[in-house]
């Protein structure tokens, strides 16, 4: 029984790995991702970046900024840096998308990310995610380590009509 539940639970993850990987577009560290733009708009490129925001993440389980505002098919580098002592990340979803990912998370809290919408960062590391917002309306951001997200690490980006 201990067995079957093991081998149940490493199918679901590389399942869920599997889909996450088609669905997360060609972002510029180059692993070749088919394009596809999902619901909160789709991996930009370095050349065609409009502006840069830099986000600091950090202990007290807050990101700074928090609510960011941007224009439809703006791409923006966002440069994100860990400034706490634990390891953080910035996910970029939906709502759903991003709960869903939590409870996975929440399984395998030592999942490696290889999205296009998503950095993870130990302590004072550095990152960026280069998304271009293709449709109006709102895109949530929050880390998703264990105990963070319900502590209240997560955001909000306006994508206004252009």
């Amino acid at each position: 029984m201990k067995r079957t539940k093991s081998q149940i639970m490493i199918l679901l993850a590389a399942l869920f790995l599997s889909g996450t990987a088609i669905a997360g577009g060609d972002h510029p560290a180059g692993h070749g991702h088919v394009e596809h733009e999902s619901a909160i708009g789709k991996s930009g490129s370095s050349g065609s970046v409009n502006r840069t925001i830099t986000v600091s993440m950090t202990d007290n389980m807050r990101f700074t900024p928090s609510n960011i505002s941007v224009k439809q098919r703006e791409t923006l580098r966002f440069i994100i840096k860990n400034n706490g002592q634990v390891k953080h990340e910035l996910s970029l979803g939906t709502q759903k998308e991003l709960l869903e990912h939590l409870e996975l998370m929440k399984k395998f809290p030592d999942m490696e990310h290889d999205e296009p919408n998503k950095v993870t960062l130990v302590p004072g590391q550095q990152g960026e995610i280069i998304w271009q917002f293709t449709k109006a309306g709102i895109v949530n951001f929050a880390c998703l380590m264990p105990g963070h997200y319900e502590a209240g690490m997560k955001g909000t980006i306006k994508v206004g009509k252009k």
